[in-house]
């Protein structure tokens, strides 16, 4: 018998003793003889072509049964549908006013007292109408759902979009003084998310909280990473947990200093009940860490985080900052607004005790295990500057990293680092040159790619900068003033060379009316912005990134399964 014979015979008896399948019974009526035995013929065909994929797959033929076969109305590809997503009320959570912390030596929940008879604490908060000119419904309220001031009444009908030109006006709240947590909140209108922003400037011109601090309320979420914290001597952390929710919210802290992760009992299962802050002291969980990184994660609802961080050397205060959340762990992070005093007296006072951190870095923190080989650039008003090593680095994993910008000259600055590892950074920010006097600091954090109408609130008084960094290419920047009135203002631009950083000085006064805010917009490479605040022969400095715009109308895919 010859091979190919011998495999036929094979292929027969497999088919012989294997099972066949059978047909489902038909409830049908009986079709004709002839459509039943031109059916039985087509079997016969599918027969003879499973028979001959089995010789040929024997012999070590690549034809297969899916080529031979019509394709299966099972394998066809279905797009999956999407689902519109209804708009959800735009929230900014402002932290209480800065206090002093006391009472704490032994436990990790913050007690306070007051600070200062200078310190005041204000409020600022834009809100945008659509392009039909309808305010949607806002207002301010306290943490706990009391009211405190309406921005706008809900409108009873959303006019349609008018044809042309954008018809555009605002809701403002104006340095309106506050003494506890407040949530900033507008309704959705025409099925958009409004766009809005609130704003918390506090200032003290004696004490020991003495400086400026001022946030930019974020929006509540289940993930966030805060950097600048500090333990050490003379430095106090105070995380604030706030719930704007109506559903209990459980936070875990995963705590990062310059050694690594650091275990902390008392850092999981923080129980945070609705309209309340939490807030714990970062001493009494990490104490004596001079770099310190908390990432906070919750479950139920969701929690808008700040830390206020201050600093006292000996009896000199050493400034106070409210540090907000950056941008989340990417490969490329960039930060602005980073103003840079003159080198040679920064590095004169950082030689004396207890003055090391009176100076300008960036702080870096690796989630992962790997280590981040990070590039640098430091980018100012009249292009790149050079930074030792090529501006090379690495971070360790799991970790935090400083790293001194040392010998850059005095100006402001915007600062991108890159790497192969996702990692979250900050800038620091620096304010006074004399040891026996008050100095300031403030953090940076990294901010978000800027895009259309993002709305900047700023507070009425001292001295107030827009700060705005294009790492490559070019950039085009519309600013659209908007005055207390609810008038929103002519709009002017600024084209922005790529390596750059342009600072636009805040007015007073557009066409006589105070100004409450900006809207901000970009267009062409990518532009990132931030707020800086300062007072008038004082050294107070705050930095604020400028927030993402509100989201649009959106859809999601959905799938229906176990």
């Amino acid at each position: 018998m010859s091979e190919d014979q011998a495999e036929e015979t094979t292929a027969k008896e497999r088919s012989a003793t294997e099972p066949q399948a059978t047909e489902p019974k038909e409830t049908a009526p009986q079709e004709p003889k002839q459509r039943r035995q031109a059916k039985g013929a087509g079997k016969g065909i599918v027969t003879g072509v499973l028979s001959a994929v089995v010789i040929l797959a024997a012999a070590g033929g690549v034809v297969s049964a899916a080529s031979l076969l019509p394709e299966s109305s099972g394998s066809r590809a279905l797009e999956i549908p999407q689902a519109d997503v209804p708009a959800g009320h735009a929230l900014g959570v402002c932290p209480e006013p800065a206090k002093l912390l006391a009472g704490t030596a032994d436990g990790t929940d913050a007690q306070f007292s007051p600070v200062s008879q200078s310190a005041k604490t204000l409020l600022n908060a834009v809100v945008l109408s659509n392009t039909a000119g309808t305010i949607p419904g806002s207002g301010i309220t306290s943490l706990g759902g009391t009211p405190m001031a309406e921005i706008a009444k809900k409108p009873t009908s959303t006019p349609s979009p008018v044809v042309g030109p954008p018809v555009l006006a605002a809701g403002v709240v104006s340095d309106r003084p506050v003494t506890t947590a407040t949530v900033t909140g507008a309704e959705a209108i025409g099925n958009e998310q409004a766009s809005m922003a609130a704003h918390l400037n506090y200032t003290a011109t004696d004490g020991d909280l003495r400086g400026e601090a001022a946030t930019s309320c974020p929006q509540p979420g289940n993930d966030s990473w805060l950097l600048g914290a500090s333990t050490s001597l003379g430095r106090s952390a105070v995380l604030n947990i706030s719930n704007a929710s109506g559903t209990p919210a459980t936070a875990n802290l995963d705590l990062f200093g310059a050694k690594g992760q650091i275990q902390a009992a008392g850092a999981r299962g923080l129980l945070v009940p609705p309209g309340t802050t939490r807030s714990i002291n970062l001493g009494g969980l990490a104490p004596g860490e001079a770099q310190l990184a908390v990432r906070l994660r919750s479950s139920g609802g969701p929690v808008a985080a700040t830390i206020q961080q201050s600093v006292l050397r000996g009896l000199t205060p050493g400034g106070i900052e409210f540090l907000a959340p950056g941008t989340a762990p990417s490969n490329v992070q960039v930060m602005s607004g980073v103003d840079i005093q003159d080198p040679a007296a920064v590095k004169a006072l950082s030689a004396k005790s207890g003055f090391a951190d009176a100076t300008p870095a960036l702080q870096i923190a690796v989630p992962g295990a790997a280590d981040a080989v990070v590039q640098l650039r430091v980018m100012g008003t009249n292009g790149e500057r050079p930074l030792p090593n090529g501006g090379a680095v690495t971070a360790k994993g799991g970790s935090v990293t400083t790293i001194p910008l040392d010998g850059v000259p005095a100006g402001s600055y915007t600062v991108r680092a890159t790497s192969d590892v996702a990692f979250v950074a900050s800038a620091r920010v620096t304010r006074g040159l004399k040891a026996e006097d008050a100095v300031d600091f403030a953090w940076s954090p990294s901010a978000a790619r800027l895009g259309s109408q993002h709305i900047v609130a700023v507070p009425r008084e001292g001295e107030r900068f827009l700060s705005f960094g294009v790492p490559e290419g070019r950039a085009t920047i519309s600013l659209t003033p908007v005055t207390v009135d609810g008038k929103v203002r002519k709009t002017t631009t600024s084209d922005i060379a790529g390596g750059t950083t342009a600072m636009v000085k805040v007015p007073e006064k557009v066409d006589d009316v105070v100004v409450a805010g900006y809207i901000v917009s970009s267009a062409g490479d990518a532009a990132y912005g931030a707020l800086v605040l300062g007072q008038a022969d004082r050294a107070d400095i705050s930095v604020n990134a400028i927030q993402d715009a509100a989201a649009g109308y959106e859809k999601v895919p959905v799938t229906v399964g176990y």
